[in-house]
């Protein structure tokens, strides 16, 4: 039930980050969002949850990690509310924002709850296990569950359907969960302010830079605002006693590569969710509720892959588990790149996916028991929150990274197409096409999919990278292997 318990949050937490991606037409109809300002019903929520997490994954070491997990709930459920009664833009936006600082609350906490609840050793590995499964399929759960909730009620419920679930876990964590040590500390708030200002820099940048071009004089000030900001928090958190993120992590290469690896599977699997929804609501013509089904295969083979990876753990360790599953992944996405507007779902779609989704399953559980492999009690929450951090942050910049690619391409691709629409055209076409500036189908199927094939190429470059990270830099030690077994091995660092 404890497993049920922090697991059943971090879906709630994770899947809220796709959910509201196939009710985004509703939202600009109903609010008025411009097409430019409705990504940050997206940004607003990802931004803060990657920001914050490393403060939160401190408070729960210094207050308490069972107290700060019921508060980030609480606060979560309260946002979500706020945000499903949203009359007005501004007031949507306040709400995904609020929604991402309580699930940075939250979300490292809950992590952290499973160091401190489950023996070391097979106990511990299934616990990650289901962690991994949930963390890594809650994005297809999401697209699914929006799909139905716009389909059968209204957008509204991707953000009310959180309360119950969320009120649920409160009622059962003071039953089922026992309140961690607390190691009396101070809150670097100095630290978590230029992480996230860093941050939140960084990723408006690519975004920027996607919208107006390299040369944009905001693009440019963006990033380098990211960089002084960014050094700035480096500077403080050497000189701090008590960082919120211990620089010295970073020193074990193990750890430093899990880093890696995870900020470019990020990139990969936010991308791919996103891009194919694209693709098959656009170019195959699938409902909200079609497409959520489609991506459901994703889930029960991310499941099967952190299930197999969480079994034999304690035989081969996680270094085949990461190399192989770096490397499918990178083949599906590389399969993704074949995709053209005479494609089908079962014959180009369903087969890439799922192969991409056993490699995500294999990566995520060894991930997650390598970043917290030899890490001291009081720092656990610290380490879970820089995962989780990598995990957003990435997912935000690889995005935006695979969104310009996929501009510069479909822009190429429409210089190809307008021509050949213009001798095609009736005039009450070509009429409209001034007016509106977009191509009607079968031009704008062509143009979407030569952007979404080249967003996958660099997706596959990503996964290519950490495969080359995990065959290079992670070294598992015979004593590793029998902490894996239920073994003492040293103790942490």
């Amino acid at each position: 039930m404890a497993l049920f318990v922090i697991a059943s949050c971090q879906l709630m937490v994770v899947l809220d980050i796709t959910i509201v991606n196939i009710a985004l037409p509703h939202i600009q109809s109903s609010l008025d969002f411009s097409t430019t300002s409705l990504s940050w019903v997206v940004n607003a929520y990802t931004l803060t949850f990657g920001g914050l997490l490393l403060l939160g994954g401190r408070a729960g070491d210094i207050l308490g990690r069972r107290r700060v997990f019921i508060f980030g709930v609480l606060l979560f459920v309260l946002a979500s509310l706020l945000g499903g009664f949203a009359q007005n833009s501004g007031q949507l936006l306040g709400a995904r924002a609020l929604q991402g600082v309580g699930g940075a609350i939250a979300s490292p906490t809950s992590l952290a709850l499973i160091s401190t609840t489950f023996r070391e050793g097979p106990e511990r590995n299934r616990a990650f296990g289901v962690f991994a499964a949930v963390s890594a399929g809650g994005g297809a759960i999401g697209l699914l569950a929006g799909g139905m909730l716009v389909e059968w009620l209204n957008w509204r419920w991707v953000l009310f359907v959180n309360v119950p679930i969320g009120l649920l876990i409160v009622l059962a964590t003071p039953r089922y969960i026992r309140e961690s040590e607390r190691h009396p500390g101070r809150f670097d708030i100095a630290g978590a302010l230029t992480s996230t200002a860093g941050m939140v820099l960084l990723v408006y940048g690519f975004i920027r830079a996607a919208q107006d071009g390299w040369r944009d004089p905001l693009t440019l000030a963006s990033f380098a605002g990211a960089v002084i900001v960014l050094a700035t928090f480096i500077l403080i958190e050497r000189r701090s006693r008590q960082p919120i993120t211990p620089l010295h992590m970073f020193a074990d290469r193990n750890r430093a590569g899990t880093y890696g690896i995870m900020l470019c599977l990020a990139a990969a699997i936010f991308g791919m969710f996103f891009f194919l929804t694209l693709f098959v609501q656009n170019v195959l013509g699938f409902s909200p509720l079609a497409a959520g089904l489609a991506f459901l295969p994703v889930s029960a083979v991310i499941a099967v892959g952190a299930g197999l990876a969480s079994r034999f753990l304690p035989v081969y360790g996680p270094k085949p588990f990461m190399v192989v599953g770096a490397i499918l992944a990178a083949a599906g996405l590389a399969w993704l790149t074949l995709t053209d507007v005479h494609s089908t779902y079962a014959g180009s779609v369903l087969g890439p996916m799922l192969v991409f989704s056993l490699g995500m399953g294999m990566e995520f559980v060894s991930l997650t028991l390598m970043a917290l492999s030899n890490v001291s009690t009081p720092e656990t929450g610290a380490a879970s929150g820089l995962l989780n951090a990598t995990q957003q942050v990435g997912g935000s910049l690889g995005l935006s990274i695979l969104v310009t690619m996929y501009g510069t391409a479909s822009t190429n691709e429409a210089e190809k197409q307008v021509p050949d629409f213009l001798r095609q055209a009736t005039p009450a076409e070509r009429l409209r096409f001034e007016q509106t500036g977009q191509l009607p189908k079968p031009w704008s199927d062509e143009i979407l999919t030569a952007g979404v094939s080249a967003a996958f190429i660099m997706a596959a470059i990503f996964t290519a990278v950490a495969a080359l990270i995990a065959l290079v830099v992670i070294q598992v030690r015979p004593s590793d292997l029998e902490r894996l077994k239920g073994g003492a091995g040293p103790g942490p660092m």
